[in-house]
């Protein structure tokens, strides 16, 4: 049986949320910006007025308003945009529950079973489309096709408020005209290679030999030609599926760039409170942490080392962490932002070998202690109980469970 699958695209999404709230702001040209106080100063969403100056998402602050002087910014409100986007989950929801997130805005919705109840895919489509109009306000992009590559590039085409129906008979008339960087998961380095060879279209990437393109690209390029070509047999994951959880981890820009040990370790207690925290709320040990360092150029290097014994405790972690710091790093370039990640996950409940000259005794008692300050915390507020070493510097001092939300997305190959 030939698939039906849907991509929903939730057009201009925090910037129609912000407008739908702000009636005032709705025929200005409007912004969505992290915070320049942190050093997220970029722009994240616009809607439609400000497009046409031309603003584009990833730009900063600066360059955005020298396109556009009157730019409307306003400062992101993830909690509600959150509410929008389990909302618009609960309208998928009413005619299947395979239903899987690409983003916040964004989810591929299986309704092949769902056409012989509610009518063909495009049907289904466009009263999913009305519906997220009328009840939610605000209006979405959606894309019907026979695979979730073809599908996710038609809610591209048409916006805003527009279904686009890419099937077996005219796949090639519309996605082979297309530039190839519009092909889901074609980078910018790939778009790179692939156009230094004159392929330019995905018509061109389909019509190259499979061959060659492994051995440009490796195994990703088998990966792409059967995209190209609407080979996509990927699933999409229903609404309860939970994949494996390989590691928990966060990541920080800090409010300054960070230029000695000291605000370095301070940053390393304050992402190993969270990452731990994680931890245990999921009821997973870590065996290996991983350390990520962006310098203030941007530049990247990622080191790790294991555990002497699994652990959530946060204070085993940031040492841990700053141990593999102190021995890769040489304080060439000031540091921009910092990232712990725990990886190797084992349940809590797992038997481990104990070592003889350690204190297990007192691990037992400082994961209980940490155990208790998340109760307190749930209660009372993130900075309810803190370390006392977090009283130095209140700018480094940030809850990155906030400051840096990363919503769930689901990558398939």
């Amino acid at each position: 049986m030939e698939r039906t699958i849907l991509h929903c695209d939730l057009n201009n999404f925090y910037a129609s949320v912000e407008c739908l709230y702000n009636p005032s702001i709705r025929d200005c040209p409007v912004a969505v910006c992290g915070s320049q106080d942190l050093r997220h100063g970029i722009v994240l969403a616009k809607n439609y007025i400000a497009k046409k100056y031309n603003i584009i998402t990833g730009e900063a602050i600066w360059q955005a308003k020298q396109k556009c002087p009157n730019l409307v910014v306003i400062n992101p409100n993830y909690s509600l945009y959150l509410r929008f986007s389990k909302e618009a989950r609960d309208i998928y929801s009413r005619y299947t529950n395979n239903i899987e997130a690409f983003g916040i805005d964004e989810c591929w919705i299986d309704v092949s079973e769902s056409t012989k109840l509610y009518g063909s895919g495009e049907k289904i489509a466009n009263e999913i489309r009305e519906a997220i109009k009328e009840e939610l306000g605000i209006t979405a992009s959606i894309g019907v096709s026979f695979n979730k590559i073809f599908a996710k590039l038609g809610s591209d085409l048409k916006k805003p408020d527009a279904v686009t129906v890419i099937s077996k008979e005219n796949y090639k008339e519309i996605v082979w005209k297309l530039p190839v960087g519009e092909l889901l998961y074609v980078g910018r380095s790939t778009k790179k290679k692939l156009n230094n060879i004159g392929i330019m279209t995905i018509g061109d990437l389909a019509a190259v030999s499979p061959t060659f393109l492994r051995s440009l690209l490796g195994k990703w390029g088998d990966t792409l030609w059967a995209f190209s070509n609407g080979m996509d047999e990927s699933e999409v994951t229903a609404v309860d599926f939970q994949n494996t959880i390989k590691g928990i981890g966060n990541s920080m820009t800090t409010a300054r760039d960070l230029v000695n040990n000291d605000d370095v370790k301070f940053t390393f207690y304050v992402l190993a409170e969270s990452v731990a925290e994680r931890l245990r709320k999921h009821n997973f040990m870590g065996k290996t942490v991983q350390v990520y360092i962006r310098d203030n150029e941007l530049g990247c290097m990622e080191r790790q080392a294991k555990l002497q014994n699994p652990s959530c405790i946060s204070g085993e972690i940031a040492n841990k962490a700053f141990d593999i710091f102190k021995k890769n790093w040489s304080w060439h370039k000031p540091i921009r932002s910092l990232g712990i990640r725990t990886t190797d996950l084992v349940t809590a409940d797992t038997y481990t070998q104990l070592c003889l000259f350690e204190d297990q005794n007192r691990r037992c008692k400082q994961e209980a202690l940490e155990q208790s300050i998340d109760e307190l915390r749930k209660r009372f507020g993130h900075y309810a109980i803190q370390r006392a070493l977090f009283l130095k510097d209140k700018a480094l001092n940030a809850n990155p469970v906030e400051d840096n939300i990363i919503h769930p997305v689901s990558f398939f190959r």
